[in-house]
């Protein structure tokens, strides 16, 4: 018996190589910058591990040369960068909240609040440390995102001889030779043969696309079983493969400014408290007070106007936040992220792997009427013919079959004929299973013949997530707008997802680029936008969005690195409930403003109008910080994440 893999289409020459089995993953190959390798990383460790020693000591009652060398080592190592960063700033006239942040800390440490001085150095430090990281391996990412083309292809001269060279040097005109399972090495259009190619890196199409004659490829998409001769009409600088490259890397750099909300007014916060330090010791001084008063005075007035509650105010909601998704299976990468999760007031959806699950399903067993057989002997038939095949669809109607407990006879003298289909003998009789051209119809169909005669057809359809209605249902009433599809994928296809899903705005046979001007367009029009997607050609919408969402478990590489958030166990269902979670976050974060607003003006007033005690005011500012602090954690409750759940449809 021969076994070929079978990927329904391709005409395979007999003077080529034999048939090589296509590789089986869509994603590029994953390169990951270690944690440990980046400086920032490196020092917010050891600040965090010295800190955390010296606070176990220091709470156990241990003597302070014990425990004050260790804090000297978390204020040393996690505040020299941010020492550093605030000098620069000043150097160019600008003041910034890291130079405020280590005043803040060392004047804590001047008058014995060590502790907190050492928490705030640890905070700033594991902050810059992550924003690092989440850079780093967007890059890593992108990089990694050029292995998809190969970097070499096989060039053809007029007399047909074979050449080896690299696909960067490839101009429009050439003519290239592609063997079946390799990977295309140029944007071009076929000249001859017949194939099919799985191009779901670029389109998100779940199936792999015929290609014949005057059909346009991409670069590094997966060439079937078939042979094909192809002409370059697109510079490989130009491919879309390297247009998705670019516009992953220009949508990082002009998306909106990440910054959470005391980052956004620190220039001027930083630049009043200075000024208002100076005054408050210098004014009673030129009036007569002594030098002790004036500096005392003037101390108590920095630590209780020092921004430490306003930054606790901020990021306990939104880490506690980040924990409670992330028990429930859905990876926010940052405060910022969690922050702009919940800004957003429009929701966009890939289909492909996002609404649908990504494989296809047989959805209709329809036996021709004189056949004689009913559908579970016409699905029987059919599973027993594909049963060595690899291609989905073959593994889709085995896998019906074998839902549905059915006998799988043992097939005999298999076949693949490209563009036509498989041929097997089974109990005797000569089955053929293949697709059949039906232009009316957004399923996939294939026809079964026995002995030449045909005896029936299958439909299968890319299968929707169950959760697809009432997710789409929730982020409509979440921010008052219907989400819109956007896909690579055909219309047909497009709108029976769109109307299973309860979708009215569809736009399909969008490439990367497309999606990314839809966006763009949606943003131009003052929309905040989510976009929820999984594959490679979504990264660039992921990238360019507000807000980005993958879904974790068929996503690429480079999807999941783009995206602001991971649904890691593809539950679409999380999707609405981290937004409420992301605006339950940002109503805490409000509250503890004005709390921390609150203290603080108090503080202040009374330091300026009376006199405050300094450990009164020391007090008075880290009761705050506890405060708020405890207010925040309140998101990590079960109850914060099941009051964001999503109710099923009821249709």
């Amino acid at each position: 018996m021969s076994l070929h893999v079978f990927l329904y289409g391709g005409w395979v020459s007999a003077t080529l190589a034999p048939t090589r089995t296509p590789a089986p993953t869509r994603t590029a190959p994953h390169r990951r910058t270690r944690v440990l390798a980046l400086p920032e990383a490196r020092w917010a460790l050891a600040a965090t591990a010295a800190f955390l020693v010296a606070l176990a000591l220091d709470l156990s009652g241990a003597p302070a040369w014990a425990y004050g060398p260790l804090y000297a080592v978390a204020y040393v190592t996690g505040g020299w960068e941010p020492a550093l960063e605030g000098l620069r700033a000043l150097r160019e006239k600008t003041l910034d909240v890291d130079l405020l942040m280590i005043v803040a800390a060392v004047g804590a440490a001047a008058i014995g609040q060590v502790l907190d001085g050492a928490l705030l150095i640890v905070i700033f430090a594991t902050s810059g440390a992550l924003e690092a990281l989440a850079t780093a391996r967007t890059a890593d990412s992108v990089r990694g995102l050029l292995d998809l083309a190969p970097t070499t292809a096989t060039r053809l001269d007029d007399a047909g001889a074979e050449t080896v060279v690299p696909a960067a040097e490839l101009a429009v005109g050439d003519v290239l030779l592609v063997r079946p399972g390799e990977r295309i090495g140029a944007d071009g259009r076929v000249l001859d043969g017949v194939s099919e190619a799985d191009q779901a890196t670029i389109t998100g199409e779940p199936l792999p696309v015929v290609k014949r004659p005057g059909d346009e490829v991409f670069a590094g998409t997966l060439n079937g079983t078939g042979a094909l001769r192809v002409r370059v009409t697109r510079d490989p600088a130009d491919s879309v493969i390297a247009r998705i490259v670019t516009l992953v890397e220009e949508a990082s750099r002009t998306k909106a400014p990440t910054q959470l909300f005391i980052e956004r007014i620190e220039q001027r916060y930083a630049v009043a408290i200075v000024a208002a330090t100076l005054a408050v010791f210098a004014v009673p001084l030129a009036f007569g007070a002594d030098l002790t008063g004036a500096l005392l005075r003037a101390m108590t007035f920095m630590i209780v106007a020092s921004p430490c509650a306003v930054v606790l105010a901020t990021m306990p909601p939104l880490l506690s936040a980040i924990a409670n998704a992330g028990r429930h299976g859905v990876l926010v990468k940052s405060a910022v992220a969690m922050e702009r999760l919940g800004e957003i007031d429009t929701a966009a959806f890939d289909k492909t792997g996002t609404l649908t699950e990504g494989a296809p399903e047989v959805t209709a067993v329809r036996p021709t009427p004189d056949s004689g057989l009913d559908e579970d002997a016409l699905l029987g038939l059919a599973a027993a013919a594909e049963l060595p095949s690899e291609h989905p669809l073959a593994r889709a109607i085995v896998a019906a079959a074998r839902t549905r407990d059915l006998r799988i006879a043992r097939a005999e003298d298999f076949t693949a004929v490209p563009g036509q289909g498989v041929t097997a003998t089974v109990e005797g009789r000569s089955v053929s299973v293949g697709r059949a051209e039906t232009a009316d119809s957004d399923a996939t169909v294939v026809r079964v013949t026995r002995d030449g005669v045909p005896v029936g057809t299958l439909a299968l359809t890319d299968r929707l997530r169950p959760a697809a209605p009432a997710t789409t249902a929730a982020l409509t009433a979440l921010t008052g707008t219907p989400p819109t599809l956007l896909t690579g994928d055909n219309a047909r296809a497009a709108a029976r997802v769109a109307e299973a899903a309860g979708l009215t705005d569809v736009r399909a046979g969008l490439l990367p680029e497309g999606k990314v001007n839809a966006v763009r367009e949606m943003q131009d029009a003052g929309r905040k936008v989510l976009f929820i997607g999984d594959g490679v050609n979504d990264a660039p919408a992921l990238a360019a969005a507000h807000s980005g969402v993958a879904m974790g478990r068929v996503g690429s590489d480079l999807a999941l690195e783009t995206a602001d958030a991971v649904v890691v166990r593809d539950e679409l269902s999380a999707v609405p409930a981290v937004v409420r979670l992301s605006r339950a976050a940002r109503r805490l974060v409000v509250q503890n403003l004005v709390i921390a607003g609150t203290f603080i003006t108090v503080l202040v007033v009374w330091d300026l109008v009376g006199h405050l005690p300094l450990p009164l005011g020391v007090a008075g500012h880290e009761g705050s910080t506890v405060l708020v602090g405890l207010n925040g954690l309140r998101l990590l409750r079960e109850s914060a994440w099941r009051s964001g759940q999503v109710q099923p449809v009821r249709r």
